[in-house]
């Protein structure tokens, strides 16, 4: 039992955020190349770890307003099931197996390990209390875990690897900010302080504005490399209107995207954007 209380407060249902690590294999035409794979996956554990360590960190900072919150209270530290001190030793090994790996993975990697430590924990200090500086930090650390992957292969770095991914994080985590508030209602400041700088009209034209980047971006990317990647624009911007309206209507999925799966309409569309770009990508050899 408490080896599952340790897994819980770890969050590996949210490692599925590091995955973007692997966006310079899939772009570069390398997701068969075996010995990258392996060394991605070791960035990709890497991340995990350090993104565990920083939820624990952020855990044992919230503990008190997790207690009174209707679903973190459910959380292993603010249920009293894992005791503060287990929880910094816990946190502690993660980041010190995320250095190790970091270490064989070379300077450069190691290097935006400790950069995306120090943000988050900056985050889970005092950045996440201040408005739209918070939805920022969490969108730049989405773009680091995509650029990091860069770094293990020694490709070249396209500003599309860093724009799309910003774009994207930011349209996440403003519907994320919008259903709390939907959720939360008169009580959202106590439960989360920087809800006290927005509210619907705030978050709903920050939607608005990240939906419409996030299109303008991918249709950019897509025309600038290749006519046949705008044979994915339909289903890319059916993905992001059904998320988009799922967020607007107060859908658990805006709070938690892991659960996107619970969407069908959602995931196929996801699906076929993803098929589209293999064929074009590993079938017709069109090279990013």
């Amino acid at each position: 039992m408490r080896l599952i209380q340790y897994l819980k407060l770890a969050r590996i249902p949210q490692w599925y955020k590091n995955l973007v690590i692997f966006l310079p294999i899939f772009f570069t035409g390398n997701m068969f190349n075996m010995a990258i794979i392996e060394m991605t996956l070791l960035g990709f554990l890497s991340l995990s770890f350090i993104s565990s360590a920083n939820y624990i960190i952020n855990d044992i900072v919230d503990i008190k307003k997790d207690k009174v919150h209707p679903e973190k209270s459910k959380r292993p530290l603010a249920a009293g099931k894992v005791r503060i001190f287990e929880a910094i030793i816990l946190a502690l090994i993660f980041i010190a197996a995320s250095v190790f790996i970091g270490i064989s993975l070379g300077i450069y990697f190691l290097i935006f390990i400790i950069a995306l430590f120090l943000l988050t924990f900056a985050y889970s200090l005092f950045l996440k209390n201040e408005p739209i500086i918070d939805i920022l930090v969490i969108s730049i650390n989405f773009v680091l875990r995509a650029i990091s992957g860069v770094f293990i292969i020694k490709v070249f770095i396209s500003p599309w690897l860093i724009i799309c991914p910003f774009f994207l994080a930011l349209f996440l985590v403003v519907g994320k900010r919008d259903a709390d508030l939907k959720m939360l209602k008169e009580n959202a400041t106590k439960h989360k302080y920087v809800l006290k700088y927005y509210d619907q009209q705030t978050t709903n034209g920050l939607m608005i504005i990240s939906t419409t980047c996030l299109l303008m971006a991918y249709s950019l990317f897509a025309f600038q490399k290749t006519y046949l990647l705008l044979l994915t624009l339909p289903f890319a911007i059916y993905f992001i209107f059904r998320y988009y309206n799922l967020a607007v209507s107060g859908s658990e999925i805006a709070r938690h995207p892991e659960l996107s799966y619970k969407d069908w309409k959602l995931m196929l569309s996801m699906f076929l954007w993803i098929a589209l770009i293999v064929v074009i990508f590993y079938v017709l050899k069109y090279q990013f």
